[in-house]
């Protein structure tokens, strides 16, 4: 009898404990509930802590309250100049009504399906109006603002608010990129050639200029040459006419050694004269035989 009490009371125990058990959820910190009755839906739970519920009637579905990430499949786009791209973008959102979820998508996974293709619709009209530069540049900015826009309007239809979106990568197809490598290879050419022909122009500029400058210069330096020799001329047939005048006999005997510095200075010249000749008149006929005078 006893042991049947035992056994009774352990059953009884074990089935409580089910009860209990059943009765009793935790919802952490970083999550949020819906407490579902029959598959419908009957409370929103966003505090954390001990929750209590109708065991075996009720069921309930845990969802994520921090940042989730969603990054659907990457997608070839043409732009407004024809060139495609590839591009690969990514979003950052949050559940803020578990129920409106719930209802339109349920999980996460079938979140993922609807707003990525959301996503990449508003990618592809976005970038169907923008060119290759516009993403190169500070235009980006503003692509990614108007891409998050259109996002964030229909984010309320599923519950969840849009925390960021982003271009994460954006990559040339290899025939695109091909064809814009030799364009800007042919760009640089055509620039490199025209700063070559225009350095040549500068240089032949610069090479005229200086020429003429050279000219002008030794022009000038040639007038000046001739005018100081032609005033040195004077300045000495003054000199020679002003020495004649005084000492006449001093002025031959000076010319005279200015003939034997010509005819005689290189030390090579051989001369034929006799002794009496006017050339000798001043020469010294004393000097002993050495000399070469004949």
């Amino acid at each position: 009898m006893n042991n049947g009490k035992l056994v009774l009371g352990g059953v009884a125990a074990f089935v409580l404990l089910l009860l209990v058990s059943g009765a009793l959820f935790t919802v952490r910190q970083t999550q949020q509930a819906i407490v579902l009755q029959f598959g419908n839906p009957v409370r929103v739970i966003q505090e954390p802590g001990l929750h209590a519920k109708i065991p075996f009637a009720q069921n309930v579905i845990l969802y994520e309250n921090r940042v989730l990430e969603l990054d659907p499949p990457t997608q070839e786009l043409p732009l407004i100049d024809q060139k495609r791209i590839i591009v690969d973008t990514y979003a950052r959102y949050r559940i803020v009504n578990p129920l409106e979820f719930y209802k339109t998508v349920r999980t996460e996974s079938g979140l993922r399906d609807r707003l990525g293709g959301i996503l990449n619709a508003a990618v592809r009209d976005e970038l169907g109006e923008s060119d290759l530069a516009d993403l190169l540049t500070q235009k980006r900015g503003d692509v990614m603002r108007r891409i998050t826009r259109a996002v964030q309007v229909r984010a309320p239809e599923f519950g969840i608010e849009i925390v960021d979106v982003r271009i994460g990568r954006t990559d040339l197809p290899q025939q695109t990129s091909q064809s814009v490598f030799n364009r800007m290879r042919s760009d640089r050419v055509a620039q490199a050639a025209q700063l070559r022909a225009e350095g040549e122009e500068l240089k032949a500029k610069i090479q005229a200029e200086a020429d003429r400058e050279r000219t002008v210069l030794l022009a000038e330096a040639r007038r000046v040459s001739e005018v100081l020799r032609g005033e040195g001329d004077g300045e000495r047939n003054r000199i020679l006419g002003d020495a004649y005048g005084r000492d006449p006999e001093f002025f031959r005997f000076y010319r005279s050694m200015e003939a034997y510095r010509n005819a005689l200075g290189n030390g090579g010249t051989a001369m034929v004269l006799s002794p009496d000749s006017e050339f000798l008149k001043y020469f010294d006929r004393s000097a002993p035989a050495g000399s070469s005078v004949r």
